[in-house]
């Protein structure tokens, strides 16, 4: 069963453009790395400076996987300090 969820966040304002970029860092870097993510995309919300990630990948040993790569943790390096508390997780299963 794959393991998709998503990740809700706010930013600091001033830290809003410094967090975009580096969200389309770690897009880029995913997609060219990580074949068994399925889906890997941040947006923005209504809500000022709030952000969702949605992430798919294969199994949970790819989360796993991808939450050790050198670019996830030189990227989420940067990303953390632009975060204005943590982030949430909420898991998502297929209907079927």
């Amino acid at each position: 069963m794959t393991h998709t969820f998503i990740a809700r966040m706010k930013v600091f304002p001033e830290m809003e453009d410094k967090f975009i970029e580096t969200c389309e860092q770690m897009e880029l870097a995913v997609k060219n790395h990580e074949p068994n993510c399925l889906l890997y995309k941040f947006y923005r919300l209504k809500e000022p400076h709030s952000f969702i990630v949605i992430e798919s990948f294969v199994s949970e040993a790819d989360d796993l996987a991808h939450q050790e790569t050198e670019h996830f943790k030189e990227i989420a390096a940067a990303m953390i300090p632009c975060l204005d508390g943590g982030y949430e997780r909420e898991y998502l299963d297929p209907l079927k």
